[in-house]
């Protein structure tokens, strides 16, 4: 499929700490953003009751997933708790081609691997918009942690050392967005896709004929 040169199609990555809410405000941005569309992840673990292959996930296993990490297939990938994830280059390439935005959530690292394969590849450059999300604090987001009431301390204060680390990682990102409110991070990251559309360099000049 050949590439358009005036293509304007964002490839939005959002990354986030634990907690942090990129869930979320992703959620709220498909429901409000009519061009946005996610990618299906690609991932070696069992499908749960109701999920579908194709529409949820792609489900590999092992040896298909390796086979694609091989060849380059993917954009990213990461193993979590024995699991491997992926992002698939075509995926993303072809919903862009076709004029679609593009939304992933992703860890730190799934985004700069990301952001390594742009410097190299003009399309994926030309496109790419990065946002970190966070609390204002870590105490910040001990108290989201705890809120949620899904983890034991313990798991809390693994997360809590994990996210220590991927907070030093947001000035490796075009955007940072300090969270506060639901509403207010959704205008934030609406107003931040509102401002790269209309960049010179992916905007449409007028015609004077």
């Amino acid at each position: 499929m050949e590439t358009s040169p005036k293509s304007t199609a964002l490839l939005v990555v959002i990354s986030a700490p634990s907690g942090g809410g990129k869930t979320t405000l992703c959620q709220k941005l498909i429901e409000t953003e009519a061009n946005l569309a996610r990618v299906i992840t690609c991932t070696t673990r069992a499908p749960r009751e109701g999920e579908k292959d194709g529409a949820d996930y792609f489900f590999f296993d092992a040896d298909q997933f390796l086979k694609r990490v091989q060849a380059g297939h993917f954009l990213e990938h990461a193993t979590v708790y024995g699991n491997s994830y992926g992002t698939l280059k075509s995926e993303v390439l072809g919903k862009l081609r076709s004029g679609r935005d593009v939304l992933l959530n992703i860890d730190v690292q799934g985004a700069a691997a990301i952001q390594a394969q742009a410097e190299h590849e003009e399309e994926l450059k030309r496109a790419l918009v990065t946002i970190f999300l966070t609390p204002e604090s870590l105490s910040e987001l001990e108290r989201r942690l705890n809120k949620r009431g899904t983890d034991a301390p313990e798991v809390i204060r693994k997360r809590l050392g994990v996210a220590r680390q991927e907070l030093a990682q947001w000035k490796h990102f075009d955007y940072l967005i300090l969270s506060r409110s639901i509403d207010e991070d959704l205008h934030r990251a609406r107003a931040i896709l509102e401002a790269e559309r209309l960049r010179r360099t992916r905007a449409v000049p007028p015609s004077f004929e």
